[in-house]
């Protein structure tokens, strides 16, 4: 389910806010590698922090935790809603992170590919093959390793055929 931006103000803290705005989609694109993975790092330890939060809420609604406060919560939805837009902060990040490791491995293999063109077209254009690897005295054959079966296949098929039948009697029965 989205979570709008006024329920996310109204989730977040001035400064938790400020982090999560910097997650969206203008935003997020526009900043430097090192300022992503700082921002990743941040997000991460504010969501952790949330998590722990509302467990520790749960356990004190169902009476398994002791009370933080002088009384056990009452309700965790402040804190469920926290966690969403932090999470969904994170998965943002993941996704521009991803994005941009899979957009430098494309260039990465692009420039791969126009090296080896390069080094194949000077290598054809010295006279030098392109497989240096030469025959030397040709072909041998090389002998067959499998044993010649003494059976002969009929009497094999004979046998496959005896026992299916055989089987059949069995099913039948």
């Amino acid at each position: 389910m989205a979570i709008s931006r006024r329920e996310e103000i109204r989730a977040l803290n001035a400064d938790e806010h400020a982090l999560v705005e910097k997650t969206h989609h203008p935003a997020v694109q526009e900043l430097s590698d090192a300022d992503l993975s700082g921002l990743v790092k941040l997000v991460r330890e504010r969501r952790d922090k949330a998590q722990t939060e509302a467990h520790r809420r749960r356990r004190e609604m169902r009476g398994k935790g002791a009370p933080k406060g002088a009384a056990a919560s009452k309700a965790d939805s402040g804190s469920q809603v926290k966690l969403a837009v932090l999470a969904m902060a994170m998965r943002r990040l993941n996704g521009e992170a991803e994005r941009r490791r899979q957009l430098a491995a494309s260039l990465a293999l692009t420039e791969s590919a126009r090296k080896a063109l390069a080094m194949k077209q000077q290598a054809k254009g010295d006279g030098a093959a392109f497989n240096s690897r030469t025959a030397r005295k040709g072909m041998r054959s090389v002998a067959n390793q499998k044993v010649a079966s003494l059976v002969r296949p009929a009497e094999l098929g004979r046998q496959r055929k005896a026992g299916k039948v055989a089987q059949a009697k069995r099913d039948a029965r």
